[in-house]
């Protein structure tokens, strides 16, 4: 280990958030995190994987919970937290952040990098999609199955020197990174199939991809809501092309029934990323006009829920 080597914080050291560090690591960096009920596990045993990598498992060079102090300001703070409703995500990184500090976020939902951007002005904000299929499975244990590519690009638009050297640690330990200029437009696409196919999974009791398909009118209501996505985005500035609601819909159909993420929070009774995938949708389209009856359906039943 060298003064040279990039230094990396992971806060939301779950499943996401302790891959991507495996792969800064593999990649020869300090990686760092911070933990909150798992830290006897990790501190004795570090994270532990299976995956089609091989041996990724790896120890935090520092770990710390939540209230300590850091022993180094970091090059880079990944935020790989899931973005839940009354989160104070600026309050979370402070501690971490430094003068030159970049903050990643490797997070669901659309709209939520500004809350970091108002807050650290003078930071590079880097903002991240992930494509990756990883879960956790028992405390500090992880198995990654498949996939690992982000997306990224600064935050508001641009892909700059800053992210063209995290791309290359991240290539550096094993993983396919897209540069993207427009990192919004990034997160209305894959909010095409994330806003109907999370919250609608809750809805239908933690159902899969397929199940949610091939029940009477299924597809059918989950095209519309895709519809009603796509017309938000072009209100907002972002028209997608018009056959991505087939595209998406086909691919859906040709991947095994998956549980997505949203309907695993259900149903381990966790926090839903119910703002982030769909509220922040709805409150777009609204501030457009865009006409969104089934999508403010879908999120009223969810709020009266929670």
């Amino acid at each position: 280990m060298t003064d040279s080597q990039p230094h990396a914080l992971i806060i939301g050291a779950g499943a996401i958030g302790s891959f991507y560090g495996a792969i800064l690591k593999r990649a020869g960096c300090t990686v760092s995190a911070v933990v909150r009920s798992e830290y006897d596990a990790i501190k004795a045993n570090g994270f532990q994987f299976e995956s089609p990598l091989g041996d990724i498992s790896w120890t935090p060079d520092h770990l710390y919970k939540d209230g300590d102090a850091p022993d180094a300001v970091p090059d880079y703070v990944i935020l790989a937290t899931k973005v839940l409703p009354g989160s104070d995500r600026a309050a979370l990184v402070k501690p971490w952040v430094g003068e030159g500090t970049r903050i990643v976020l490797i997070q669901n939902g659309l709209d939520i990098e500004r809350e970091l951007a108002d807050a650290y002005p003078d930071n590079p904000i880097i903002s991240c999609l992930a494509f990756v299929a990883v879960s956790r499975q028992g405390p500090g244990r992880i198995k990654h199955n498949a996939y690992g590519r982000l997306v990224m690009g600064r935050f508001p638009k641009g892909a700059d020197a800053h992210c063209e050297a995290l791309r290359d640690l991240f290539v550096a330990g094993g993983i396919d990174i897209k540069l993207a200029d427009d990192v919004v437009r990034e997160r209305w696409l894959k909010c095409v199939w994330n806003t109907p196919f999370n919250p609608l999974s809750v809805l239908a009791n933690g159902a899969d991809t397929l199940t949610m398909l091939d029940a009477p009118g299924g597809e059918k209501l989950v095209r519309e809501l895709m519809d009603e996505v796509m017309a938000t985005a072009a209100a907002d500035g972002y028209p997608l092309p018009p056959q991505l609601p087939d595209s998406n819909i086909e691919g859906t159909r040709k991947m095994p029934a998956y549980k997505n993420s949203m309907a695993l929070d259900y149903l381990n009774d966790r926090p839903i990323e119910l703002d982030a995938i769909l509220g922040n949708v709805v409150a777009i389209a609204q501030k457009h006009d865009v006409a969104v009856p089934r999508l403010e359906t879908m999120l009223a039943a969810l709020r009266m829920r929670a």
